[in-house]
């Protein structure tokens, strides 16, 4: 049987009196959502979540981080995937620290290494209207980086549908400001998003299984899906979603 140490990713600590934009200037560089904070002896003291980061503007501060640490709950090494699983849902990341007996951090286990065997282990039932959401946020093919980056700011998401004369035309995430080298400067970049974003867009109809929109997740490697029906956006559904139907 796998356990979390199987998935053990190497996720960057933070120190619990770090700076705001040390932390800042990792979020915006690398992939992660979340990055753990310890006390100076690697022992779990919560996370910083990238919204919480971005909120702070300032180029140089001599704010920590310790006001903006949340609190979550670990799982052990040995701890089998479903346990890991329910962690993550519970916390509401997109990972869970993985600690020894002594709250030692050992490293991370992230959803989206995860997300696979999860599916594969039990079968997703429902369809996509059951379990998406409808309060979808949107954004125009003539949006900047610096819109792009207060909506995320403000959501708490990191990847939405794009549109154009009401007609859904791509995706923009984090991972594309990342990989245009805009992120670091996303929050004064002006260049429209519509020459970065990621075209085409994979969609489920409401009426196709949430199995058949969890294997595209895990086709394209993507976290959320848009649902449309005909030309018109009436949903989204995420790798969180899918792992409430599975609980």
């Amino acid at each position: 049987m796998k356990t979390a140490s199987n998935f053990l990713s190497d996720i960057p600590l933070l120190h619990v009196d770090d700076p705001v934009t040390r932390a800042r200037k990792i979020l915006r560089e690398d992939i992660f959502r979340e990055l753990y904070v310890h006390d100076g002896q690697r022992k779990l003291l919560g996370y910083i979540d990238i919204t919480d980061v971005l909120r702070v503007t300032a180029t140089k501060s001599n704010v920590t981080i310790k006001g903006y640490i949340r609190e979550i709950t670990p799982v052990s090494p040995d701890a089998p995937v479903h346990a890991v699983l329910s962690a993550i849902r519970e916390n509401a990341t997109d990972s869970v620290p993985v600690v020894d007996e002594q709250n030692t951090i050992l490293g991370g286990v992230l959803l989206s290494e995860l997300f696979p065997v999860a599916i594969s282990m039990q079968k997703v039932k429902g369809c996509v209207r059951d379990c998406m959401s409808t309060d979808v946020i949107t954004c125009s093919a003539e949006d900047t980086g610096q819109k792009i980056h207060n909506l995320m700011t403000d959501s708490g998401f990191t990847a939405f549908p794009v549109v154009k004369k009401r007609r859904l035309v791509g995706m923009i995430s984090r991972r594309d400001l990342l990989k245009d080298g805009r992120w670091r400067t996303a929050s004064e970049s002006s260049t429209p998003i519509e020459g970065i974003m990621t075209t085409p867009v994979m969609t489920v109809s409401p009426d196709e299984t949430t199995a058949a929109a969890a294997a595209l997740m895990v086709k394209y490697d993507i976290s959320r899906l848009p649902v449309v029906d005909g030309d018109r956006i009436v949903g989204i559904i995420d790798r969180h979603d899918i792992l409430k139907v599975l609980a």
